[in-house]
């Protein structure tokens, strides 16, 4: 059985630094199987959706509709026969602010527990370093850990919806089970990617996802 161990496991392409439930922007590709055309075909510089395609846009906009405790707003998004493209942002709302104290609690824990132990340890400087270090938690992998409320649930429930959707017209339709993600930290960043959305199909044929996967 050891030699299937971690065999099937996706390892998880988001920033281990950053909390992805946090008030901030973010530029999102989904992409399909394989790359296969469920969503429509690209016919003189501009997308026509297919009925799958549809449902791949409604339920976006519905994604907003159902999550307004979550303060999201909506950027530009296209699309594509194979893939998905959006800029999705998640304001302050009462989860992203129940983190943010949470931490700042954690923080000032922290601190007092390397107060305490360097104080009771003043008599010997070669422990102090030592102990210090094993009383405090090793960082992980995600140092935020699995959530609800976030980027990576937004993108689920959206996967969800087409899929369920989709395949009453088509059972063989499925998704790429990652999704890659961009944190636009400034205006010029997030101008840039607003114009490759609105330019995506007109530049189709010089697009990277035009080339079916194998």
């Amino acid at each position: 059985m050891d030699k299937y161990k971690n065999k099937y496991r996706i390892a998880s392409a988001r920033a281990p630094f950053w909390d992805y439930g946090c008030n901030a922007a973010y530029f999102v590709t989904i992409c399909t199987h394989n790359r296969e055309h469920y969503f429509g075909e690209i016919i003189n510089g501009k997308m026509q959706l297919s009925e799958i395609g549809e449902i791949g846009e409604n339920e976006w906009l519905k994604t907003f509709e159902m999550r307004p405790d979550m303060n999201l707003w909506m950027g530009d998004y296209v699309v594509m026969p194979n893939h998905f493209h959006a800029i999705i942002g998640i304001g302050q709302n009462q989860y992203n602010t129940q983190r943010d104290t949470q931490r700042d609690t954690q923080r000032r824990d922290a601190m007092h527990c390397v107060s305490t132990t360097n104080t009771t340890n003043t008599t010997n400087t070669t422990n102090t370093t030592a102990t210090t270090n094993n009383d405090l938690p090793l960082p992980s992998k995600n140092q935020f850990g699995p959530q609800s409320k976030n980027l990576a649930s937004i993108i689920r429930g959206f996967k969800i919806g087409v899929t369920k959707n989709a395949r009453i017209l088509n059972p063989d339709f499925q998704w790429q089970p990652r999704y890659h993600d961009h944190i636009i930290r400034d205006n010029k960043s997030f101008n840039t990617i607003s114009n490759y959305i609105i330019n995506n199909p007109m530049n189709w044929k010089e697009d990277k996802f035009s080339i079916k996967e194998i």
